[in-house]
């Protein structure tokens, strides 16, 4: 059985330099921000969404907050309503394709007793 011992560096092997794009600043040496970073980083785009020393309006945000909540229950129940409504229509069309008459929901009276 062979034995393979690693090949020394120097068997042909070639660095490649590859060159620097022009006006690229060298690397390392770039221009850096008051945050270390480059200008137009991720922290540069994030500082404008800090909080500042104003105050903050409770009122307001509470309002928009209970808007906001009656919103989503306004679509809530025109979701029910609207399923619901594709449900009876969806029996009454089960109804009438199966070949029976008069499948319109009929309506007792709702106090008497029978």
């Amino acid at each position: 059985m062979a034995h393979h011992e690693p090949s020394a560096p120097d068997s042909g092997a070639q660095v490649i330099n590859f060159r620097q794009r022009a006006g690229a600043p060298p690397k390392g040496l770039g221009h850096t921000g008051a945050s270390g970073n480059r200008p137009g980083s991720a922290d540069d785009d994030l500082a404008k969404f800090g909080r500042d020393d104003t105050p903050d309006d409770y009122r307001h945000r509470m309002i928009t907050n209970v808007a906001a909540f009656g919103f989503v229950l306004l679509l809530v129940a025109a979701g029910l309503w609207l399923a619901d409504t594709m449900a009876s229509m969806r029996k009454n069309q089960d109804c009438v394709l199966s070949g029976r008459r008069n499948c319109a929901p009929i309506e007792g009276p709702t106090g008497s007793r029978y």
